[in-house]
């Protein structure tokens, strides 16, 4: 792992800390960044670990300069612009972004020389998906090369702020995991890489509905709860068996991605929308991937939430589907469920109700503009309090270690960090329930996973120097740490117990 080099300190006082001189008794004494007085700190370092994964000495003079609050607001303009970009992926991973026609056809010839492998006796098990950055080139190992790219570039862009902004990293994994899709699954496994960056991505700073419709219609996601199979009961297939609905799509619709499991709607409301998306599925020729089939689409008249839907000119075949998703995006029970993760998210475990509601507001008087609900909330009160605290989760600490330590451009040290995730109970793309992963303490902070962390930075931070941290950490942790041998000091920043919150 290369050695990095912290940024240069700004003051004779600046220099005797980060050069480790009387680090016991000098380092909260007034020896502080001189941009940045004592009281500050605290939202400096809220802003760095809460809209991105931490510090980098690049990223704390830049907060320390402007100011936590206005680099806050700055950062949020910065990441809506860059997430309506391409975004910068190397060399090694860009096959994620290959058109969907490629990526089925991909697919398709893996399934091909599978079988016949499969026939002559040479197919294997397939190991869990790690980062070894397989040839894609490769059919018999094409989803695997497409898995382990997608993660490459999630640990990469995450803690790398020249590669993606630190925000829009960190929106992109509070939409993906809002709309889950699971890499365990065969079929969903090419298609990871392309629905992060084409429906996480980019619509992580719009509108809401936007984002639903995007996840509805990608072939992750028509894969992964099966409503590419889904069609008006009573469907003939080819092999002259009839088929039916496949309810999967609808229930995770209304119950994670919009209204929430109290929104208000029903059993039959979960069977309606089920009929309503009938035919909808995947179209390995088309450039979406989408496909909509009308002889699957159930035409009788149906009943969602009290609306009805199709025998209508206005409201008939596909355009019920897309009447329905915008109906759920901007129902009220979603503005409350979204804002409400979204407080949980960056704010607290519990947060404040009254700023749940002043969210859930600016989100239904905007129409689901995510980038003006963040706006409130970075401009709220109950963001910089000291009293909402958030712990960790894994993937949080993952990409704060390879942020400090600038390890990125290192495969060991990626491979080393998604198997730090796997045995932490947070592999990448790997939650296999469509609920994701919880943000709160409870989950998270419980001796085991501590150690294992403790463990994971001081492997990580062998070769690197994590001082440029030291401010931040109170004056009995470093007393602590400089009683212990100099080679350890780096590491022991990272596994230090202010390095556990956010």
């Amino acid at each position: 792992m290369p050695a990095t080099t912290p940024t240069a300190p700004s003051t004779p006082r600046r220099r005797m800390l980060l050069a480790g001189i009387g680090l016991g008794t000098l380092a909260w004494h007034g020896i502080l960044p001189a941009q940045t007085g004592a009281t500050a700190l605290p939202a400096v370092w809220r802003a760095l670990s809460r809209l991105g994964y931490g510090p980098t000495p690049a990223l704390l003079d830049s907060a320390q300069a402007t100011g936590a609050r206005a680099w806050a607001l700055q950062q949020l303009t910065l990441a809506r612009a860059a997430s309506q970009q391409a975004p910068t992926i190397p060399a090694p991973y860009a096959h994620i972004q290959s058109p969907l026609p490629a990526i089925f056809e991909g697919a398709r010839r893996e399934r091909e020389v599978r079988a016949q492998r499969k026939d002559s006796g040479q197919d294997k098990p397939e190991n869990p998906p790690r980062i070894e950055l397989l040839d894609p080139s490769d059919p018999y190992t094409y989803s695997a090369a497409q898995a382990q790219a997608a993660a490459a570039w999630r640990l990469t862009s995450c803690a790398d702020p020249a590669m993606e902004n630190p925000l829009l990293a960190r929106m992109t994994e509070f939409w993906f995991n809002h709309f889950n899709v699971y890499v365990g699954k065969g079929a969903v496994r090419p298609f990871v890489g392309h629905y992060l960056v084409h429906v996480a991505r980019a619509h992580a700073l719009g509108k809401f509905e936007d984002l639903v419709l995007a996840s509805a219609r990608h072939p992750a996601m028509l894969h992964y709860l099966d409503q590419w199979q889904s069609v008006a009961d009573g469907t003939r297939a080819g092999d002259g068996k009839t088929r039916g609905l496949n309810e999967n799509y609808a229930r995770e619709l209304m119950e994670l991605h919009t209204l929430g499991v109290h929104g208000g709607y029903t059993q039959t409301d979960v069977r309606e929308l089920a009929r309503i998306l009938t035919g909808w599925t995947i179209g390995p020729q088309a450039s979406d991937g989408f496909r909509f089939a009308p002889r699957a689409h159930d035409e009788g008249s149906k009943t969602l939430l009290g609306q009805r839907y199709g025998n209508s000119i206005y409201s008939s075949g596909e355009r019920e589907g897309i009447d329905a998703i915008l109906a759920l995006a901007r129902h009220p029970s979603t503005a409350q469920r979204v804002c409400l993760r979204l407080a949980q998210f960056f704010v607290a475990d519990n947060p404040p109700s009254a700023l749940v509601q002043r969210l859930a507001r600016r989100f239904t008087d905007t129409q689901g503009d995510i980038f003006q609900v963040l706006q409130a909330l970075l401009q709220s009160d109950e963001f910089w309090s000291s009293d909402n605290r958030l712990f960790k989760t894994p993937m949080d600490f993952a990409c704060s270690v390879l942020a400090a330590t600038q390890a990125t451009s290192d495969p060991r040290a990626l491979v080393q960090t998604a198997s730090f995730l796997n045995q932490a109970g947070q592999p990448l793309h790997g939650w296999q329930t469509p609920d994701g992963y919880a943000f709160d303490a409870a989950t998270w902070r419980v001796p085991e996973a501590l150690t294992r962390r403790a463990d994971f930075a001081l492997q990580m931070a062998r070769h690197s120097d994590t001082r440029f941290l030291l401010p931040f950490l109170s004056a009995q942790t470093v007393q602590s740490i400089t009683q212990e041998r100099a080679a350890l000091h780096s590491g022991l920043i990272l596994a230090s117990p202010e390095f556990q919150w956010k």
